[in-house]
């Protein structure tokens, strides 16, 4: 009997269904406008773009403006790219423009669909941001969807690393923007790092679209995003523990593969005590418990992670002297990406490379925190569904499962479960060699480097003609996903399998063509595209009737995302296909979460060697054990965004400050507060309030006005006068404080001094944050110790976080306080050693070969002096303006602020000659 859950469904529909079926209305009403844009010539389509933008900033709504902006946006892709966007596209763009998800299957064309919400959302004025996974991507992708938006009159802009700062800030400032989410969440904590307004790149965070949004917010969402700088060196301490490791016996350790944690026993901590004496590591009066020893454990615990957890060929490769990380999710290599706490260092020592000294952090934002800027966030991926709850509770991002534009045709198979890993690679080469036989293409899944290289061999041994792609063929990824659909190829892929580049049976024509016109420069490029697409047709058919796709699966993988998404190479836009996977009870999953009761099951079975199990049962065991990881993974992920968003808010005000600093033309006022603020603490420190005059510590406060606010005055005198309290304490302080203030105000003039209190504000906010942000590290490696006496740790690290943070604006006040309490003008005779110096040094600087650039010492305007700095433009030396005397400021003319510096330096006047 149905319940009436399942009765509402068959009536009613899914929430799902009701959500594409109301949406499908919007689309007939652009479905209705088409034959308006068709007879539109291409000025008349940009004139149109800006009709809307004009509307959308006098502010019509976007909604009310959709239905004219896709159909123009259709006619757009339709004449620059000979695309005409399908229904079920333009409801993928509705669903991202309302801010969702669109789980859209693969090869259903999602590249075209982000730019029909990016084209309506542009029109603000604001910008869009379209978040892709790799940088290939990025560039493929604005270089292609850029003919749409130029066609639109819309300007298209990349982010890309190692990108000079003046294309990257017109990247931003363009309609459409497209970024890996690294680039973005790097460029934004660089920002907020810049020392002007001028400087910044990002405009503002109006909306994004992130294309494979589950790889981007779930799976990299696990490690923050850091900008460090270097620390002490300490290499030679890892190169001695690392000698040790290997010695370890099997009794020293204890390993939990489901938690990915690793630990001494009591046995190995009195083993590594007397290797670590006998080494010489740790002095022989010391024992390890002593809190002297912190940084030795955690070396040798790190050294004991990086050998018993991370794996060559699957965590990392060896590259170019270099220990290059493995995503996991993707197979990618992340060069520049380098694990914390000193475990990449730990790695490094095992694997004999160069050790990079360790890092301290400079900034650092999770990608939670990060795409919660965004004023609107949507995303688009062909497996999203499994982790919907995710995405809500999170981001609020619903999710929409669009309908495919074809009947998917693939046949999906159950599981083929083994009981060892030989009986299973057997069964494999097998199943590969009958399918490349009758020439059906096969793409072939695995886990890792090692599990794909490994295959390979087996596959060489049976002399079956393939192809691998893994992190070490990155470089080739796009040709070896295009030949992956060609009659009779065999592709070994690891996870990274062409996430953005489509698997088209036959093999993929664009890439034939311009291969064919690259190898004959002379031929006629119309005459190679007619013949190649007329062969693409054949080459199509012969792998249609050979069964189309067929993906081979080696393992599952912890997520079922990940299984889908291989899966879904297959049977795009209705081509027929099938997928199979291919399971041992050696395999990683089965092995760590519970393969006993299937081995029992197997066994009662009686099962022969080479026998498999196939049934529904089997999937479904699977997809729980599968479901109960991801679920902790979640769990993680949660947990470390609670953790985060207590430094998120304090990040938020610290930027915010920052921010309105620059932007503010005058910050004396803001000194003033801080000064008098500073003047309060001490007023209260040493007079305490309902005190007697004879309680107060006068003396300490007069050494404490000459320390930090640079005043001797007669703190003592005034605190015998009759009739003096604290109140007139505090108002002769601000007094006098603010007489000395104006005194350096008129010495220096109005734009210097302005420009000194902005330039020491903005340094010492930045020192004060990196020095918070290691604290918070600290208690935060050490808080979670308080469960043990009953004590909830992040309430613990909340309260903790917010004292060290009013500390730490304390300390900020004092400190800038300081600063400008003791800045003053160079002296002539100072004035004139720099100018003998600077001198001295342009000229050896002249007497070098030409490309070469002087070093050009500023101006201090604080003791002590600025170290010089290297100047240099475009790679030239710049010729001094006639007449520059650079010992003679009046032969300086009278140049602006952001004007070029007259001595040729290439640098701005106010970072140059014009700084103090």
């Amino acid at each position: 009997m149905l319940g009436l859950g399942s009765i509402a469904k068959k009536v009613l529909g899914t929430p799902n269904d009701r959500k594409v079926k109301a949406t499908l209305k919007i689309v007939e009403r652009i479905n209705a406008l088409e034959p308006e844009f068709e007879a539109l010539s291409d000025d008349e389509i940009k004139d149109r773009t800006e009709a809307l933008a004009t509307r959308a900033q006098k502010g019509e709504s976007l909604d009310d403006l959709l239905p004219e902006a896709f159909a123009n946006c259709r006619e757009a892709a339709k004449r620059a790219l000979g695309l005409r966007a399908f229904d079920t596209q333009l409801l993928g763009g509705i669903f991202l423009h309302q801010g969702n998800i669109s789980e859209m299957k693969t090869g259903e064309g999602k590249t075209l669909v982000a730019t029909f919400p990016a084209y309506l959302n542009a029109l603000s004025g604001k910008g869009v941001h379209v978040v892709t996974v790799n940088d290939y991507l990025a560039r493929r992708d604005a270089e292609w969807m850029g003919k749409v938006y130029g066609a639109l009159g819309l300007t298209t802009g990349v982010v890309v690393p190692q990108q000079p700062e003046d294309e990257k800030r017109a990247a931003y400032s363009a309609d459409v923007t497209y970024a890996t989410n690294n680039e973005l969440g790097f460029d934004y904590l660089r920002d907020n790092m810049r020392a002007s307004k001028e400087e910044m790149a990002q405009r503002g965070h109006n909306f994004a679209i992130v294309d494979e949004v589950d790889s981007i917010l779930i799976d990299e969402a696990r490690t923050p995003l850091i900008i460090s700088g270097p620390s002490e060196d300490r290499s030679d301490l890892y190169t001695r523990v690392d000698g040790l490791i290997p010695e370890i016996q099997d009794e020293h350790f204890t390993k939990d593969e489901k938690q990915r944690s690793v630990n001494f026993t009591d046995e190995g901590n009195e083993w590594l005590e007397e290797r670590l004496h006998a080494a010489g590591i740790l002095p022989e009066e010391q024992s390890l418990y002593d809190p002297e020893s912190t940084t030795i454990v955690h070396h040798v615990n790190q050294g004991l992670r990086a050998h018993k957890l991370f794996l060559k060929d699957q965590h990392y490769i060896v590259r170019n002297d270099e220990v290059v990380l493995i995503d996991e999710f993707t197979g990618r290599m992340m060069p520049g990406r380098r694990l914390s706490d000193g475990l990449h260092q730990a790695i490094e020592a095992k694997e004999g490379v160069a050790i990079q000294p360790e890092n301290v952090t400079l900034a650092s934002v999770t990608f939670q925190n990060y795409f919660r800027l965004y004023s609107k966030l949507s995303g688009m991926t062909g497996t999203a569904a499994t982790e919907a709850e995710e995405f809500m509770s999170i981001y609020g991002l619903g999710v929409v499962e669009v309908p495919t534009n074809r009947p998917i045709a693939r046949a999906d198979e159950h599981d083929q479960v083994y009981r060892t890993a030989k009986e299973k690679y057997d069964a494999i080469v097998a199943e590969i060699r009958e399918a490349h036989e009758k020439g059906q293409p096969v793409l072939v899944g695995t886990t890792s480097i090692e599990k794909s290289e490994m295959l390979s061999q087996l596959l060489t041994a049976a002399d079956i003609k393939h192809n691998v792609l893994n992190a070490r063929q990155h470089e080739q990824e796009a040709q070896i996903v295009a030949d992956a659909g060609k009659l009779g190829a065999v592709t070994i892929a690891t996870n990274m399998a062409g996430r953005g580049t489509d698997i088209k049976l036959g093999g993929n024509a664009e890439f034939k063509i311009m291969e064919a016109i690259a190898a004959d420069p002379e031929a006629d490029p119309d005459a190679i595209r007619e013949r190649i697409e007329a062969e693409q047709v054949d080459a199509e058919k012969a792998v249609k009737d050979a069964g189309g796709l067929f993906v081979l699966a080696t393992e599952r993988h912890e997520s079922r995302r990940i299984d889908n998404q291989l899966r879904g190479r297959s049977g795009r836009q209705g081509d027929p296909g099938r997928s199979v996977f291919f399971l041992s009870l050696d395999d990683d999953l089965m092995r760590i979460f519970g393969s006993e009761r299937l081995e029992k099951v197997l066994n009662t079975l009686g099962m022969k060697d080479g026998e498999a199990i196939v049934h529904p049962w089997v999937n479904k065991s699977l997809e729980r054990a599968q479901a109960k990881v991801e679920g902790r993974n979640f769990d993680i992920r949660k947990q470390l965004l609670k953790f985060d968003d207590v430094m998120n808010d304090q990040r938020k005000a610290v930027f915010e400050q920052r921010l309105e600093i620059m932007e503010a033309e005058d910050i004396g006022e803001i000194a003033q507060d801080m000064r008098h603020q500073v003047i309060d603490d001490l007023v209260d420190s040493y007079l305490p309030p309902r005190s007697y005059a004879d309680q107060w510590d006068a003396e300490g406060l007069y050494a404490a006005a000459i320390d930090t606010l640079n005043l001797d005055v007669p703190v003592m005198e005034w605190a015998e006068e009759d009739g003096v309290d604290q109140e007139v304490m505090r108002e002769r302080l601000y007094e006098a404080s603010d007489a000395l203030m104006a005194e350096k105000l008129d010495a220096f003039g109005e734009e210097q001094m302005r420009q000194i209190e902005k330039q020491f504000l903005l340094q010492t906010i930045d020192g004060k944050w990196r020095e918070h942000l290691l604290t918070l590290e600290h208690l935060r490696s050490v808080v979670g110790f308080r469960g043990y006496a009953q004590r909830d740790p992040l309430n613990e690290y909340k309260t903790e976080g917010f004292q060290l943070f009013e500390t730490m604006l304390d300390s900020l006040r004092v400190e800038v306080t300081k600063k400008l309490a003791k800045v003053r003008p160079l002296s002539e005779e100072e004035r004139k050693q720099m100018m003998e110096q600077l001198v001295a040094q342009q000229r050896a600087a002249a007497a070098k070969s030409a490309p070469a650039k002087a070093a050009a010492p500023q101006p201090a305007a604080a003791e002590p002096t600025a170290q010089p700095a290297a100047a240099q433009a475009d790679g030239e030396v710049l010729e001094a303006a006639p007449g520059f005397d650079v010992a003679d400021p009046s032969t300086w003319g009278n140049p602006g602020r952001n004007d070029l510096c007259p001595c040729g330096s290439g640098k701005k006047f106010k970072h140059c000659h014009g700084a103090y």
